[in-house]
């Protein structure tokens, strides 16, 4: 079989600016995912999407390929990541001339994942005969306990029970996706422009591994524990 790894980092960025080429520990941070997916050991090809000729040459630098630009109409803050993975593994297929049984996303943003966290995903991938998978980790705040909406001035709980549970221990457990690692086959790719269809598969990942920088916060917090685990 053959796998496809697909590393997306578009230019730009208004929460983090540039945080795909801003440095942790001396590395731009697309290395970190790079050099994760080149220990792994499990891919075939590791193919950088981007709009961005300075990120398209760091990432051969560290060792992955990428050779086209992503058009401008998949770098939008609202467009769906999903068209761009499916765009990646085309061009990747026309230039490969080969088909790729799966695809294994590795999302830049989330650098703290480890190399087993990507091997025991596609196991289960793999063991359970699965269309795709998603990781999260377990979610601090639960829909039908602590979070809210407001609708026309009214003040309600997200999700709501026939018994309302007066502690966190008897809601329902929930879990946030943690935008680490997503895998899919390749004619489930093809085919679907969402996550939540098919024989859909979860790994759970401690949240010390699931922090997804989106905010300056987030980038401080990753940042301190990388340098925290460089320096054990």
């Amino acid at each position: 079989m053959k796998v496809l790894c697909t590393i997306c980092a578009r230019k730009g960025s208004k929460g983090v600016p540039n945080k795909n080429v801003k440095e942790i520990l001396g590395k731009p941070l697309i290395a970190f995912s790079i050099q994760q997916a080149l220990e792994s050991r499990l891919f075939d090809k590791i193919v950088v999407s981007t709009d961005s000729v300075e990120i398209r040459e760091i990432a051969k630098r560290y060792g992955a390929e990428s050779w086209f630009s992503r058009p401008a109409e998949l770098c939008k803050d609202d467009s769906a990541k999903i068209t761009a993975i499916q765009h990646a593994l085309r061009e990747s297929e026309k230039k490969f001339n080969c088909k790729f049984d799966q695809i294994i996303d590795l999302d830049v943003t989330s650098p703290l994942r480890n190399v087993q966290d990507i091997r025991k995903t596609y196991q289960i991938f793999l063991k359970d005969g699965l269309d795709n998978l998603i990781t999260g980790t377990r979610s601090r705040k639960n829909p039908y306990f602590n979070m809210i909406e407001i609708k026309n001035g009214e003040i309600e709980l997200s999700k709501k029970l026939k018994n309302t549970p007066v502690a966190r221990q008897q809601a329902p457990q929930v879990f946030d996706m943690n935008a680490s690692i997503y895998i899919w086959s390749r004619d489930f790719l093809i085919k679907e422009d969402g996550l939540f269809s098919g024989k859909l598969g979860f790994y759970e990942m401690p949240e010390d591994r699931s922090i997804d920088i989106d905010s300056p916060l987030d980038w401080e917090i990753v940042k301190m524990l990388m340098e925290k685990k460089s320096n054990d």
